[in-house]
């Protein structure tokens, strides 16, 4: 049995490839304008002692959004808005609370909020990872990485936060 084609011609597939990608990485920006000057506020912060060193973020979080522009690029493909437009609208969604993570803990320095903020995240990855499942199981599982890494980062957010009652509230 073949395969079915893929709707779209290959120009426009690129082209979508390429779009995703910048969505994708467009949100990647906006949390990082938050957190741009916070190098110095990170490294003064007291961590648990399983807390990763800073510079270990930028290339953990580079790989994660390229592995979720592939990712959505993959279920879009498969017939746009018009097949996949809930599984398409919660990528979006979690895009939008991954940013809003940044600003939360980083530049409004609201702990308690992040960490809640970032359950939210978790549970939309989550519902985006099952959603992708559906219409291609390779895009699904290109988001476990970004799922397990959020865990990680919402034990960190819990920990950094109780041990700074002070400086994030």
């Amino acid at each position: 049995m073949q395969p079915c084609p893929p709707p779209f011609p290959i120009r426009i597939q690129a082209i979508g490839l390429l779009a995703w990608t910048v969505v994708t990485f467009a949100a990647a920006a906006v949390g990082g304008f938050a957190s741009s000057q916070a190098g110095s506020f990170y490294a003064d912060l007291a961590r648990p002692s399983w807390a990763p060193p800073g510079w270990l973020f930028g290339p953990v979080w580079t790989l994660l959004y390229a592995l979720m522009a592939v990712a959505v690029w993959l279920v879009w493909r498969n017939g746009g808005f018009r097949s996949a437009g809930s599984a398409l609208t919660l990528y979006l969604l979690q895009l939008a609370a991954n940013s809003m993570w940044t600003w939360l803990f980083f530049a409004w320095r609201q702990g308690g909020l992040a960490f809640a903020e970032i359950l939210v995240l978790w549970a939309l990855i989550a519902a985006t990872i099952l959603a992708f499942w559906r219409i291609s199981r390779i895009a699904g599982v290109l988001l476990l990485p970004y799922l397990a890494w959020v865990s990680f980062a919402a034990a960190l957010t819990y920990a950094t936060w109780t041990l700074n009652p002070g400086v994030l509230s």
